[in-house]
């Protein structure tokens, strides 16, 4: 439906597809550039939109199964043209066998906020 650079920091190609369906059903080949993807989920779902983040690697395409960086620059995009509003739950890592939730929210300055739930996967020390 649309594309458009996004950047909060880190760059995205971001792409828009008609339907949350769409992006699930993306079989991605080998990608050069940082990659995300959304598609909208029909009206009074529990999430707006589905996520998907591509990035090179050597040979093949990396997917992230939640990222915030591509998420809040999604929302950067997706508020300022009107296409969804805030607050809103974007989906991220179905097709990964993930269930990432991230919250979106927009104060009334316009500053984006993203969080989530998050589950500690190594922890550790450093000594010195």
């Amino acid at each position: 439906m649309d594309a458009q650079w996004a950047d909060n920091g880190p760059g995205w190609v971001a792409v828009l597809l008609g339907s949350a369906e769409a992006v699930l059903a993306l079989e991605p080949g080998v990608v050069d550039l940082d990659i995300g993807v959304a598609g909208p989920y029909p009206p009074g779902s529990p999430q707006a939109i589905e996520v998907r983040a591509f990035t090179p690697k050597l040979a093949s395409t990396d997917e992230d199964p939640v990222t915030g960086s591509l998420n809040a620059s999604l929302a950067g995009w997706l508020l300022a043209t009107g296409r969804i509003t805030a607050p809103y739950v974007a989906s991220q890592g179905t097709a990964l066998g993930r269930e990432g939730r991230v919250h979106v929210a927009q104060d009334d300055d316009g500053t984006i906020w993203v969080g989530g739930g998050t589950i500690t996967c190594v922890s550790g020390q450093v000594e010195l």
